[in-house]
């Protein structure tokens, strides 16, 4: 009997650890893939394949799937990491004594610190491209464009990496639905399938402006639902720098893309389909384009007001609570 309940101590304390060391699960997977992949494939997953010697160049390839998982499965264990060793102490610290306050948090914490890395990161890598400062332009000029510098396809490749993390993170159920699940999930999909599209059919600098449009708005909203949660003074004037980033980043500059599209798509740059040559820049990529990236616009108008509404509810009745959630 003693020895039964001493087993079953073991096993509560081990569920315990596991709990609040989650990280370890996908340290352990990331481990047991270093361990058993021979040396040449293992540099496919760490490094990135297709290097073109004399331009010091980068193409595209199959290779790239090994790296996008590989990188997926780093940042999985970087973001329970970060958030349970670093994010939860924080959390406590600043007074936050609700168990969903604090996921909330950390939640928003960890991407206030991956975009606020991933951001400054694809403004430099933007500077280095044909598409400085949002220059439609460039996105159709001189195409197809097949090779990339390792800045531009490592930091296309990471963003896609993380993506797909968050898209697991959905699937398994580790952050709790908001009102607007449904949407999330739709923009998930829609952002996924625009990151494989344009990376497979040589749009990267469509994409790579798209992405900057999300990056730094983003880094803004959840710096500021940070800020609300602690009850900083700060709160409302990073919530109007949310109100202003998301406006001009995800609504007027996505605009631009859109309308690019209409106007330049075709009249810029070579307009034909040609497989043998890797051009695909003709009507059927256009209008799938189009439909994807109208669909994500949706979802920013749908954001946008639900921000609006967040701000007349504070300005009015001086309640400053998160449109999408029951508990925020």
């Amino acid at each position: 009997m003693a020895s039964h309940r001493k087993k079953q101590s073991d096993i509560d304390s081990l569920n315990r650890f596991w709990k609040s060391h989650s990280w370890t699960t996908p340290l352990s997977l990331l481990v047991a893939v270093l361990l058993a992949t021979p040396s040449p494939v293992l540099r496919r997953f760490v490094f990135l394949s297709y290097k073109d010697g004399e331009d010091d160049l980068y193409g595209k390839g199959a290779w790239d799937l090994a790296f996008v998982a590989f990188y997926t499965l780093v940042l999985s264990v970087t973001r329970e990491l970060v958030m349970q060793e670093i994010l939860l102490p924080l959390a406590r610290t600043w007074g936050l004594r609700s168990r969903r306050k604090q996921q909330r948090f950390m939640e928003q914490a960890y991407t206030v610190v991956y975009f606020g890395i991933l951001g400054p990161v694809g403004v430099y890598v933007m500077r280095s491209t044909p598409v400085w400062y949002f220059n439609t332009r460039g996105m159709y000029e001189l195409y197809p464009h097949r090779m990339h510098s390792a800045a531009v396809k490592g930091y296309y490749l990471l963003q896609a990496a993380y993506w797909a993390q968050q898209a697991l993170v959905m699937v398994l159920g580790l952050e709790r639905p908001r009102r607007d699940y449904a949407e999330l999930v739709g923009h998930h999909l829609v952002t996924l399938a625009l990151i494989a599209l344009s990376y497979r059919f040589h749009f990267v600098y469509i994409g790579l402006a798209v992405y900057l449009t999300h990056d730094i708005s983003d880094f803004f909203l959840a710096m500021s639902k940070c800020m609300l949660y602690v009850n900083s003074i700060a709160a409302p004037p990073m919530y109007l720098f949310t109100l202003l980033s998301w406006i001009y980043l995800r609504n007027y500059q996505n605009l631009r893309i859109l309308v690019s599209l209409v106007t330049e798509f075709r009249t810029v740059g070579p307009y034909t389909l040609d497989w043998a040559a890797e051009q695909y820049k003709c009507g059927l990529s256009n209008a799938v384009t189009l439909v994807l990236l109208s669909a994500l616009q949706g979802l920013n108008l749908f954001w946008l007001a639900a921000l609006l509404r967040n701000l007349y509810r504070y300005v009015v009745y001086r309640v400053a609570k998160d449109d999408r959630s029951d508990d925020e």
